[in-house]
């Protein structure tokens, strides 16, 4: 833990703070760890909406089932 902790960059006490889920810990502590263990290629994974297939069937169920364009009643843009 130690020499993760001095390649990291960070303290001990912070990486059993990431260990334990602390929701306190910045986003920057978490790269500087997962590149200290050679892990930061999986960092762009995570936000990546291909592997969210929950976010996908989500945001698929919030679109419309059809869509209806108004006609306009007054004078055309062209004049």
């Amino acid at each position: 833990m130690a020499v993760v902790a001095e390649r990291a960059f960070t303290s001990r006490s912070t990486l059993q703070k990431i260990e334990a889920g602390d929701t306190s810990v910045s986003i920057g502590i978490y790269a500087s760890v997962l590149q200290a263990l050679g892990l930061l290629d999986g960092l762009s994974q995570v936000a990546d909406i291909a592997n969210d297939s929950v976010g996908q069937a989500l945001a698929s169920a919030d679109l419309p089932k059809s869509v209806h364009l108004r006609r306009s009643t007054g004078p055309s843009r062209d004049g």
